[in-house]
């Protein structure tokens, strides 16, 4: 497996995870969904902190990303319900 392939898997994995918790959290859910929730977020998630000058104080760098992602992934259902009304 090349390094970019790795490198992918882990990203979809994070957004995967990431989309699942924000789902626990707000309620939804399905594979797909959660996927497609946790890559947008991990953007969103990545520029929010970003923009606020937020640095996590997590030592570990996967579980920081996770939560960077799932951070933006509930902003982006909150923000998708919210232009659904």
């Amino acid at each position: 497996m090349s390094v970019g392939t790795q490198e992918l898997l882990i990203f979809l994995g994070i957004g995967l995870v990431a989309g699942w918790l924000a789902g626990l959290v707000l309620g939804g859910g399905g594979l797909l969904r959660n996927l497609i929730v946790g890559v947008i977020g991990a953007f969103v998630g990545g520029w929010l902190l970003s923009v606020a000058n937020i640095s996590l104080p997590v030592g570990n760098v996967l579980v920081s990303q996770i939560i960077t992602a799932t951070i933006g992934a509930i902003v982006v259902i909150a923000v998708a319900r919210v232009i659904a009304r």
